[in-house]
């Protein structure tokens, strides 16, 4: 009688004593999100280093404010940058952070849910859901507080892009989160190819929508004051950016999918077939 565990998957063929133990690497990280993770830091440092009058010339020309967008004679003294800055901060406030925390918050999940996507779309479209989430947030952001003075920065909108991209192909059966990942590094490849499922089966899998619910309802607690409770202290968060980044990644998914969805099965009933009198 066997002891093994009659849950855990079974290879198909035995394999050999001899071979010796195969080495995984301790960070096991697309080099896109390694590279992003690394510029994020390198500007964190590098402000950190400038006197506090470069600082504030540093955020009045890459931070988005809501601000920016009144009429000069409105607000008395145009701010920097003209129309070029108008359009680059939708992007660049993103590569700034509040402080070495609001960095390694955001960090965290960078790595959580960025790395699966740009395992699944490559470096380039890695890059680009990461500039239409920014400004998607951005717009979000100034629908709701338009004429506001307050700086936005940081890259939440954009990792929110990330979160809810990956939420298209995670839960997928086939996918890397499923029993691939048992079966070796060509298993665990081949999964992240898997079609994604379609956008109304995504919104219909209840993982989905219990996953998007906790993360909406701490998302508002928080931007409602809420974080003092947790520790976060006194600070501003923009949550209206947070969904807008959300809503790019999780109903952009599909322009930017690299992975050709599923064709229709042979089997599945024709349009109009089962068609009732009319």
């Amino acid at each position: 009688m066997s002891d093994a565990d009659p849950t855990l998957p079974v290879a198909a063929e035995p394999v050999p004593e001899a071979l010796p133990p195969r080495s995984e690497p301790v960070f096991n990280l697309p080099g896109s999100v390694i590279a992003l993770a690394a510029v994020l830091a390198a500007v964190q440092a590098v402000r950190s280093l400038l006197t506090p009058e470069l600082d504030i010339w540093t955020l009045a020309y890459f931070a988005f404010i809501p601000e920016r967008f009144i009429a000069m004679e409105a607000i008395g003294q145009p701010y920097p940058g003209g129309f070029a800055a108008e359009v680059w901060t939708f992007v660049t406030y993103a590569f700034l952070h509040g402080d070495w925390t609001h960095l390694i918050m955001n960090g965290a999940f960078l790595l959580a849910f960025g790395a699966p996507v740009a395992r699944r779309f490559g470096g380039l479209r890695f890059f680009v859901l990461f500039a239409v989430a920014s400004a998607a947030g951005a717009l979000a952001h100034l629908v709701m507080h338009f004429g506001d003075d307050t700086p936005v920065v940081g890259a939440s909108a954009a990792v929110a892009g990330f979160m809810g991209a990956a939420l298209r192909f995670m839960f997928v059966a086939r996918g890397p989160m499923g029993p691939a990942r048992w079966f070796g590094p060509e298993a665990v490849d081949a999964a992240w190819r898997v079609p994604a499922p379609p956008l109304v089966t995504v919104l219909a899998d209840r993982r989905v929508i219990g996953f998007f619910a906790v993360w909406a309802l701490f998302n508002v607690a928080v931007g409602f004051g809420a974080g003092a409770l947790l520790g976060m202290g006194d600070v501003s968060v923009a949550w209206e950016a947070h969904f807008g980044g959300f809503v790019a990644g999780f109903f952009g998914f599909g322009l930017l999918d690299p992975v050709a969805p599923e064709p229709p099965r042979a089997d599945a009933p024709v349009a109009g077939d089962d068609a009732g009198p009319t």
